[in-house]
Order: C-alpha cells, then structure tokens, then sequence
C-alpha cells in the first residue's frame, strides 16, 4: 500500500465517519439550554420547537432553564459544553446581540465562542400607551413629548430588555426626552402602565393585544418590517412616519464553536421542518411570534450586524445593567 494511498484512504474514512456520525446523530436526548427562567417568550418558543424536534428525530430534545444576568449565565454554560450537538443554546437577541455592548466584562464571546443554527421565531413590540394621552398616531404622540420634555415616563420590563432597547431607539430617531422607568419584569411594568403611573411602553404583541381590546390600552405601531398577521390594523413605524425604528424580538438556536458542520446542517433543516408543522405556526402566532427559517450565515450576518448597531444605541443611551 502507498503513501498516496494511505493518505486517501485515510481522507475517504474520516469523511465516511463524519457522515454517519451526522446521519446518527442523535442518539440520545439533546439538552437546549435557555438562559432564562420559566415561563417567558423564550422558553414558550423553544418549548415549540424542542417538542417538533423530538417528533422529527426520534430523540428527546429537553429546556433546560439556566436564568441569570440577561441570558449571560447560560449562554456561558452552553458555549463551554461539548461542540457535539448534545447541548445547544436557544436565546433572545437581547442575549446575543445586546448584551456584548451591555456589560463590560462577557464570560464568553458571542461570536466566536458560538455557532449559528438558525433563528427560530421572530415578534414585534408594539408601541402602546395609556389612554389618557390624547394622540391618535405615533406623530400625534411625537408632538406631545416634544412639548412636554422629561414629563412622559415610558415603561420597560428590565434595563438592557426588548422593551427597553426599543424605546430608546424610537427616543432617539424621534428626538423625543421620554424618562426610562425600569421595571423587574413585564407584568408589573403593564399593571403601572394601565393604572396610568407611566404612559408609554413599547412591549410585546402577544400581552399587548388583549388589553387594547379591553379599551385599557391604545395601541400606534409595531416595531416590524411588515404589519403583524396577530394584529394587521396595527400600521409599522415606517408607515406611522419612523421607518428607522425597526426593532424584532427574535429567539434563536446556537450551538457551542466547533460544533460539526453537518450536526449544524442537520438542525438548521430540522427547525426549518418544524417551523412549517401547522400546529408549531398556530401557537407562535398565538404569542405574536411567526416562524422564520434562514441559514447558520445568514443567521450569522444578522447577529453581527444587529451587534454593530445595538452598541451604537446603548453608547447613545449610556445604558448600564441593573
């Protein structure tokens, strides 16, 4: 036997073994770490998709909650696990394209110490007020706060949070002084924004809709490229006048850095598959949320360039963690 014909046979057995570790693959349960507790976006939406993967595959695919620090402790925990396809990350934007300007010291770095697998869901905020503000449309409200500098407090669920990033981006494209009151979670932030001890919130569809129903809420805009399937009466702020306020709550999967190429295909196909089920698209929509299926590069290129972009705001706005 030749070296030549060592070395190929070699080439020919690696890529043989590869292959069948893929097509293997998985053969045992898959932990998807969220980094955050029970019972949010997040986890509802990973809840979702792990359930469609493990009718798919045959292998149970399990949340494994690990809250703390805006996402930042799990987010650790999955980079630093085996890169074999058996622990992977399902986070909010907020986690991964956020929180690198947020905090000054990271424990890992979000993009080189994860890959891409896919974005799984994507929702809109929406900005909504109380009704006692008498502004019929975002320009209408524009122009109260222009009058009133400093005297419209606006709700968010947490410093460095979806609800907080997008007030503070329509703050600055509509050059309006809104004051930030931080509140440790949605619910209390929605209970003083209906009893009217704040007036504005930018905040998820999902929770928004029903009050604006009930009439204890008026609702402008959503923060989306295109009108909400959940609530298509509702104009964008591009329609409403802001075309630069474009902000997508988004979760999306990763898995620790040297994750095998085709494990990452795999799941990449796989969440796309389960995307498509009817039953995983009703309840998304349910929440406000609707699929979405891209590539891990095209998955990457939003995560950089969403990067570059939230570290301007948060310069802008000196936002610090809580």
């Amino acid at each position: 036997m030749t070296h030549t014909f060592r070395v190929v046979l070699g080439v020919l057995l690696l890529t043989c073994g590869a292959a069948a570790f893929a097509q293997a693959y998985p053969a045992k349960p898959v932990r998807v770490i969220v980094p955050y507790t029970p019972g949010g976006g997040a986890d509802f939406v990973t809840r979702i998709f792990t359930k469609g993967l493990s009718d798919q595959l045959g292998q149970q695919f399990f949340v494994d909650n690990r809250g703390g620090a805006n996402g930042n402790i799990g987010a650790e925990i999955a980079a630093k696990s085996q890169p074999n396809g058996y622990t992977l990350l399902s986070a909010a934007n907020t986690t991964v394209t956020i929180n690198p300007s947020l905090y000054k010291q990271m424990p890992i770095d979000m993009l080189k110490d994860l890959v891409p697998v896919s974005i799984l869901a994507s929702q809109p905020n929406v900005l909504i007020a109380h009704p006692s503000l008498p502004a019929k449309s975002v320009k209408e409200l524009v122009a109260i706060a222009r009058s009133r500098p400093r005297q419209l407090d606006y709700a968010s669920s947490g410093t460095g949070s979806s609800s907080h990033i997008a007030a503070e981006l329509f703050r600055s494209i509509a050059k309006v002084d809104i004051v930030h009151v931080p509140y440790k979670g949605n619910g209390p932030a929605m209970a003083d924004l209906i009893s009217g001890h704040v007036q504005l919130m930018f905040n998820n569809l999902a929770p928004s809709v029903p009050q604006v129903k009930a009439g204890k809420l008026r609702a402008y805009a959503v923060t989306s490229e295109k009108r909400s399937p959940v609530a298509p009466e509702l104009p964008t702020m591009a329609e409403a006048g802001y075309p630069g306020v474009v902000f997508n709550l988004w979760i999306g999967m990763l898995a620790p850095a040297g994750t095998p190429a085709d494990i990452v295909s795999k799941l990449n196909a796989e969440t796309a598959k389960a995307g498509q089920v009817r039953e995983v698209r009703d309840h998304l929509l349910a929440q406000g949320a609707e699929p979405v299926a891209m590539s891990p590069s095209q998955m990457a290129d939003v995560v950089r360039k969403e990067t570059a972009q939230w570290a301007q705001v948060v310069k802008a706005a000196k936002i610090t963690p809580q």
